[in-house]
């Protein structure tokens, strides 16, 4: 029974060895010498200004959410399109509820004023 787990172990092995050699061949044949100008965090080019750990506002992060929240209800579009002739009546009513959810929130999010960016 062992003996139909060593092509598995010897693939694992292999690729163990080869993340390995190429780390350590990059330690050793690499040309880079750090210097202070190039440890400084780079921002397009500019030099860097102000603090790292700046505050942002809270419209940035619920903006944010919301993109997530509309691009992730993109993929549920698109799987129920696909086979939405096989899901029938059932199927339309409930992507119609899910829209209908979808509108509500974003109506919801837009009187709040959420999306606006001043």
């Amino acid at each position: 029974m062992l003996r139909e787990y060593i092509p598995v172990l010897m693939i694992f092995a292999m690729s163990l060895g080869a993340g390995a050699i190429m780390v350590i061949g990059s330690a050793i044949f690499s040309n880079y010498r750090p210097t202070t100008v190039k440890k400084e965090a780079y921002e397009s080019g500019m030099p860097p200004v102000g603090d790292a750990r700046e505050r942002f506002a809270v419209k940035y992060y619920i903006v944010a959410m919301l993109f997530l929240l509309f691009d992730v209800e993109v993929v549920f579009l698109f799987t129920w399109g696909a086979v939405f002739r096989r899901l029938g009546l059932f199927g339309y009513v409930a992507i119609m509820i899910f829209i209908v959810l979808l509108i509500a929130g974003l109506l919801y999010e837009w009187r709040k004023g959420a999306l606006e960016w001043d």
